[in-house]
């Protein structure tokens, strides 16, 4: 494991967003500022489909990598012994989520949890928490969103129902 920030804010709640062997370092690096712009932690949990040193990888972050509250992990044991995510903290994302991401819910600490932008989770992963798998609701004409838009709609609306009015906002 590696990483940038292990300090926590002293914000009321903590939001994780979690990407379990992404492959696409694009959707990478827009999931990192959207990350930063919300004041969530991004866990990347390996193998990556690209090197975190790419240039790719920079340009999609812009110059914010340094400031983004990042976690490296080699696997998702790991994450899940360093971390002890609950159920009860965790959103599963999956087109095969039982339930639609308007009924998460909103504790103290949650983990967004997605797969990579081909595979999705892998099934232990899903099996782990049977009863948090979440869905985003789209139109049968695609298959799929996009990762960092998932990540995007996921996060924000976590924040909605925990914080409404931008109360998550610093002041400055």
């Amino acid at each position: 494991m590696s990483k940038n920030h292990t300090d926590t804010d002293n914000s009321p709640f903590e939001r994780h967003v979690v990407l379990v062997e992404p492959e696409i370092h694009w959707n990478t690096g827009n999931i990192s500022r959207t990350c930063l712009a919300t004041g969530a932690a991004l866990h990347l949990i390996r193998p990556l489909g690209f090197s975190l040193a790419s240039r790719e990888v920079k340009r999609a972050g812009l110059d914010y990598w340094e400031k983004v509250k990042l976690a490296v992990w080699d696997n998702f044991e790991d994450f899940a012994a360093n971390m002890t995510p609950q159920e009860d903290e965790v959103a599963v994302f999956s087109k095969k989520g039982a339930k639609s991401f308007w009924t998460m819910k909103d504790p103290q600490r949650l983990f967004l949890i997605f797969g990579s932008e081909t595979r999705g989770l892998p099934d232990p992963i899903l099996g782990k928490f049977p009863n948090a798998t979440y869905h985003i609701p789209i139109n049968s004409e695609i298959r799929s969103l996009n990762l960092s838009t998932a990540a995007g709609i996921a996060l924000y609306e976590s924040l909605r129902t925990a914080q409404p009015f931008h109360a998550w906002l610093e002041k400055g």
